[in-house]
C-alpha cells in the first residue's frame, strides 16, 4: 500500500531533557512503515543542528527524508512533553517551526501523483498555517482517487473549530478520542459519509458504531500510541477487513507502543498480536 503522509516532524523535550524524535504524522508514517507500507512523509525541519539530527534519526529509523524540507528562516520544531501519574502527555509547542511553511513544486507534485499513493493521512495542528492547507488541497487535487485520513488529534491552542470543520469535510476516515468527540462531535456532519473512529483508551475503540476490545499492558509512556494506533487502523481498513478487526488490530498495535518508551520505539507485528484482550 501506498501512503504520503503530511505534518509535523518535531522533537519530544521531556522532563530531564531527554529529547526523542517525534510528531503525530512523522510517527504514523514510521509505524505504517512498521506494516511494509510504502510511506512517503512531507514536512519541513530547520537549517540547525536539531534538523541534521531529525534527518539523521529519520534515516536510522528507514524513513525516506526526500520529501523532508529545510527552512532557512524557521527553527526545527519543538514539543515540550508532560507525563501525568497515569503516563499520559501532555504537550506544549513552540511555534512558528520550519514544518509551519511547506510547499511543493510542481515537479513534486507530478511526481507523487505518479505514485498514486492509496491514501493521504493527515492531522489538524500543521494545517493552523494557510501555507500548509494549500498544500494539502493541491495535493488531494494531484491524486484524486486517493483516500483520505483524518486524525483529528487536537492540542491546545493549535487548532479552531473552522478548521476542523474544513479537514472534516475532505475526509473519508475520521479518527478521533472521546475527549475531542466531546468538543468536536457537532461537527461530524461535516464529515460526508466518512466511517468515524473514536479511541478509547484501553477500553479499545468504536468504529463505524462498532466496538473493538481493549489491551491493557504496563504504560511506559503514551506518546505516539495514538498515531500507531492510527497506522494499524489503515492497515486494516487497506485490507478490506471488517471495522471490528481493523479496530481490534489497531488496538494491539496502539498498546505494544504504549508499553515501550518513546513515540517510535522497535516492535514487531506479531508482539502486538500476541497481546490478550482484557
Amino acid at each position: 500500500m501506498t501512503i504520503v503522509s503530511l505534518g509535523e516532524i518535531l522533537w519530544d523535550v521531556f522532563p530531564a531533557g531527554r529529547e526523542e524524535l517525534g510528531g503525530a504524522a512523522f510517527n504514523m508514517a514510521f509505524h505504517a512503515s512498521r506494516l511494509e507500507h510504502d510511506v512517503t512523509f512531507i514536512s519541513a525541519v530547520g537549517d540547525d543542528q536539531r534538523g541534521v539530527r531529525a534527518r539523521q534519526k529519520a534515516t536510522k529509523l528507514g524513513m525516506d527524508d526526500a520529501y523532508i524540507q529545510t527552512s532557512a528562516h524557521l527553527p526545527t520544531g519543538t514539543v515540550t512533553v508532560t507525563l501525568d501519574e497515569a503516563r499520559q502527555p501532555s504537550f506544549v509547542l513552540q511555534r512558528p517551526a520550519a514544518y509551519d511553511h511547506v510547499a511543493l513544486s510542481e515537479r513534486q507534485l507530478a511526481a507523487l501523483a505518479a505514485a498514486q499513493p492509496e491514501w493521504v493521512c493527515f492531522g489538524t495542528l500543521f494545517f493552523t498555517s494557510g501555507v500548509n492547507l494549500a498544500t494539502l488541497r493541491r495535493l488531494l487535487e494531484a491524486c484524486p482517487t486517493a483516500r483520505r485520513f483524518y486524525d483529528v488529534n487536537l492540542r491546545l491552542d493549535n487548532w479552531n473549530p473552522g478548521l476542523v470543520r474544513e479537514l472534516l469535510a475532505l475526509a473519508d476516515v475520521v479518527k478521533m478520542n472521546e475527549a475531542e468527540l466531546a468538543i468536536v462531535g457537532s461537527e461530524l456532519p461535516a464529515a460526508r459519509e466518512a466511517v468515524v473512529c473514536v479511541t478509547h483508551a484501553e477500553r479499545g475503540c468504536t468504529i463505524g458504531g462498532e466496538a473493538a476490545p481493549g489491551f491493557r499492558v504496563n504504560v511506559a509512556d503514551a506518546v505516539g500510541a495514538g498515531d500507531a494506533f492510527s497506522a494499524g487502523l489503515l492497515h486494516g481498513l487497506a485490507q478490506g477487513w471488517p471495522h471490528r478487526q481493523a479496530g481490534e488490530f489497531a488496538n494491539r498495535v496502539g498498546a505494544i507502543v504504549a508499553s515501550r518508551t518513546g513515540a517510535t520505539p522497535f516492535w514487531t507485528r506479531a508482539e502486538a498480536e500476541a497481546l490478550v484482550s482484557q
